[in-house]
């Protein structure tokens, strides 16, 4: 068994760090401004990171999902924000298309997506919906040439900004919950019918803002569905997959920057005429917290590996998000407690990765959704 990185996966890691040092700062004031980090995603389009393991002939950079997750794990430690839009782009939208997709919607929606050049969303939640999507309420009629769509998905990454989305709609009211879905291409900028919601004032990613779409006999071409028609919530499902790999990669980025700050403040932070990295309360906590995230990377890139060989992954993706998102959690509240007050503050970093972190136990199937999948997936195996 070979742990080694390959000359291509390291060169990656290498300049995912180099580009997330850069954009460190201007992350930190974004934030704090409650601005939308677009010149930090212009700067990774510019660098190659929104389409990096996507086809080349389609503007991606050809990689491994190795190396994707690889990325992730240090631009997360910059920008969480940033990291999961363009996980959107390239892992929900660019993957989508990528697996699903027909020559001509390749042509037409990928390579601006996979460069960067134009942001992409997911919209499957609903009000009704979240959990179980089998159960979403968004109907797609078919009506003359095309389909119309009616109904409301919320919690949009980037949909006030995105220029294209993939929606998931009710097309066969007849059938079964699960059998009656497509998945469909909209272009959010010409698409009749649609009304974008006010940005939801959210505890973290302040970034990555995330809005309602509201879809008012909403118009699209006959050639909008992605895949095979009805079949859409097996195809979303499949994407999920590859998000949750995806999460889990960022969530290591961010628990291991909550655990590098921590680390440095318990190096300088002197109490009972010692710095209180020599007190064994601190280094134990220091010491358990190294050994989860190194477990949830391992975790991480095993699933990304699995993927790369097309072998089953998504128990491995379920495993790896839920271990990684509750470390990452636990990174954050330990670091911040290492901090005392000061982790309180806005002044320094651990708040704002206790934010950040709490939301990778929720987007991408809850990590209560990710111990049914590992339950059921046990349950088969007895």
């Amino acid at each position: 068994m070979d742990f080694s990185l390959t000359p291509e996966q390291e060169s990656v890691q290498k300049r995912a760090r180099q580009v997330a040092q850069e954009v460190k700062a201007k992350a930190v004031r974004l934030d704090r401004e409650g601005r939308f980090p677009q010149e930090i995603l212009d700067f990774w389009a510019k660098e190659g990171f929104f389409g990096l393991s996507l086809p080349t002939e389609y503007g991606g950079g050809g990689g491994d999902y190795v190396s994707y997750a690889l990325a992730q794990m240090e631009l997360a430690q910059a920008c969480p924000s940033s990291a999961i839009m363009l996980h959107v782009n390239h892992s929900l939208f660019g993957m989508g298309l990528h697996l699903f997709g027909t020559d001509d919607q390749k042509r037409c929606f990928l390579p601006p997506v996979a460069r960067g050049e134009a942001l992409a969303a997911f919209a499957l939640t609903e009000p009704q919906a979240g959990s179980d999507p089998s159960r979403l309420q968004t109907i797609a009629s078919r009506e003359g040439d095309g389909w119309v769509l009616t109904g409301q998905k919320n919690f949009v990454t980037s949909g006030h900004i995105a220029h294209f989305a993939l929606v998931a709609a009710r097309s066969d009211p007849a059938r079964e919950p699960h059998k009656g879905i497509s998945l469909f291409i909209v272009d959010l900028k010409i698409t009749p019918g649609l009304k974008v919601g006010p940005m939801e004032e959210k505890m973290g990613l302040r970034g990555a803002t995330s809005v309602s779409l509201d879809f008012n006999n909403a118009q699209l071409p006959d050639d909008s569905v992605l895949g095979e028609a009805n079949q859409g919530l097996k195809l979303a499902l499949a994407l999920m997959d590859h998000a949750r790999v995806g999460a889990a990669a960022q969530a290591v980025g961010i628990g291991k920057a909550a655990l590098h700050e921590a680390l440095t403040y318990a190096r300088g932070r002197e109490q009972f005429g010692q710095p209180i990295v020599q007190f064994q309360a601190t280094q134990w906590k220091l010491a358990d917290l190294a050994t989860d995230l190194e477990a949830a990377a391992l975790l991480t890139l095993k699933a990304a590996w699995l993927k790369d060989q097309g072998r089953p992954f998504t128990t491995a993706a379920a495993m790896a998000k839920k271990f990684a998102t509750d470390t990452a959690m636990a990174a954050a509240q330990e670091g911040l407690q290492i901090l005392g007050g000061y982790g309180y503050l806005q002044d320094y970093p651990l708040e704002r990765f206790f934010r950040d972190a709490k939301a990778g136990q929720i987007y991408e199937g809850t990590n209560e959704i990710m111990r049914l999948i590992i339950a059921r997936d046990l349950l088969r195996g007895e």
